[in-house]
């Protein structure tokens, strides 16, 4: 899934220009603002985004008045529909995706991992994978994007174009440790058979697939098991990304028979008007997804029963908000604890005291304290602000507190409701769990002569249950490329 945390948008409308607007939310909830702050919904009569005002139910409906207009007099900025409302309109777009409505809120459906951490499916996460992507543009949206541009983005060694970091086959070869060699074929762009808009509530996938084979691809080059089930299939669709039902970027499924061939597995996004406008971040948060079985590693709101939102791990991760690091163009690293459950990385056990070093880059290893549970343990990287993490906030040690029974939806912190995989924010601060930010410059752990971590800091290191683990930090050196610490205390 891709979330949008309160960024400027611009998004079209069918009666009138293109319109910015501030969005909050993903695929199955988003709520949207005037960049003076007045909610806005899209009128489907006017063909326009109108001023909402909130009914007798609790639901936002359109006043009418477009948002291009003085907003109408009495309206309150920032409104915000009720949790029912909220719920209603996510399970109706859960429905719609073909999940079914979850009976307990969506927490446990999409941020709970129940293959030992990862979610339920096939993973393709190893050895030499071949994707296929679909070029798609509508009858009114062209773009100049050529199949040659998005074989670049996807496929070129050491590609650097429009600014991004690198090519979507190089970051997950960094990030798997050479682990995963994920190529694509690219086909169209096609024209598909409608305007834009018709494809917001009607979703591209099946004509744009029935269009692709009936070029003569072979599509058992996309079946890296032999299990007759293409691994991995991307519909990038012309014009500017549209955060608006079916064409919000996201992954999913939809199964379709070619033959002795199946689909399952898809992502959706833009390709933007001109090759200028590709870039590699959300295309490798929906891959996350759909390669490695990857959860997200942010809150989706008021679908999990706590009715709280916050960041989740925030910018840290490719997998939380991370994906928008540069305008996209230089994603976060996936961070350790995806990393270590695709078993992409060789465990370095640092229980024992004793100094150890942490190399920036170093996505081959994991330093992994254990506990003595086996679902709940802690990971330590060193994230300076180089490479892939170049645009963090912060610079030093990261910690985080995981536990592959946990669900980043779970803000709360307490022995049944905590995060899959939490940042140990160094200030104590708690902005990512209180929803202050996506990250900020006391999040990591810089230069500390004494004790930085233990059962009695804050933050510390107890166990969720509140028993205290043993793990303690100290003697880290000043963030860069090479980091030191001291597992235990002083003089251990």
């Amino acid at each position: 899934m891709s979330a949008i945390f309160g960024e400027r948008l611009s998004l079209a409308q069918e009666q009138g220009p293109d319109i910015d607007l501030i969005v909050f939310g993903d695929e199955f909830y988003a709520r949207y603002e005037t960049p003076g702050g007045y909610t806005v919904v899209f009128d489907p009569d006017k063909g326009l985004y109108c001023y909402a005002a909130l009914s007798d139910a609790g639901a936002l409906a359109s006043t009418g008045v477009p948002a291009t207009s003085a907003p109408p007099a009495g309206l309150a900025p920032h409104l915000k529909e009720g949790v029912d409302a909220r719920r209603t309109r996510f399970g109706d777009r859960y429905d719609k995706r073909g999940y079914g409505r979850p009976a307990e809120g969506r927490g446990t459906t999409r941020t709970f991992g129940p293959q030992k951490g990862l979610l339920e499916g096939r993973t393709v996460s190893h050895g030499a994978v071949r994707g296929l992507v679909v070029l798609v543009q509508f009858q009114d949206v062209k773009s100049t994007v050529t199949a040659a541009d998005v074989d670049a983005l996807f496929n070129q060694e050491g590609f650097r174009g429009h600014g991004n970091a690198c090519s979507v086959r190089d970051y997950f070869r960094t990030m798997s440790n050479g682990k995963l060699d994920f190529s694509c074929d690219v086909v169209g762009p096609i024209t598909l058979s409608h305007e834009r808009s018709y494809y917001a509530q009607n979703l591209l996938v099946e004509e744009a697939m029935d269009a692709a084979v009936k070029t003569g691809i072979d599509l058992t080059r996309y079946d890296s098991k032999g299990e007759k089930i293409l691994d991995a299939v991307t519909f990038l669709y012309a014009g500017p990304t549209q955060y608006k039902d079916e064409l919000w970027p996201h992954n999913s499924e939809v199964t379709l028979y070619y033959g002795p061939m199946e689909t399952r597995y898809y992502m959706l996004t833009s390709m933007g008007k001109s090759a200028s406008q590709l870039t590699i971040g959300t295309i490798c948060h929906e891959l996350g997804h759909m390669l490695c079985r990857f959860a997200d590693l942010y809150d989706y709101g008021d679908q999990d029963g706590d009715h709280e939102e916050s960041e989740g791990i925030g910018v840290y991760c490719l997998m939380g908000s991370g994906n928008h690091l540069n305008s996209g163009h230089t994603p976060a690293p996936i961070c350790a604890y995806w990393r270590d459950l695709a078993r992409w990385c060789d465990p370095i056990d640092i229980r024992a005291p004793g100094d150890y070093v942490v190399r920036h880059g170093d996505y081959g290893h994991v330093l992994r304290y254990r506990t003595d549970k086996e679902n709940e343990y802690f990971l330590v990287e060193n994230r300076a602000r180089i490479g892939f993490d170049e645009h963090l906030p912060a610079a030093g040690l990261a910690v985080y507190h995981c536990d592959i029974l946990g669900s980043n939806e779970h803000a709360k912190g307490s022995p049944k409701k905590h995060y899959q995989c939490a940042l140990l924010q160094a200030d104590g601060q708690l902005h990512l769990e209180h929803n202050c930010d996506r990250g900020s410059a006391g999040d990591l752990y810089g230069e500390t002569p004494g004790v930085a971590l233990s059962d009695a800091t804050n933050p510390s290191s107890k166990l969720w249950s509140g028993v205290g683990s043993g793990l303690m930090i100290s003697r880290i050196t000043k963030p860069g490329e090479v980091m030191s610490f001291r597992i235990g205390g002083l003089t251990a």
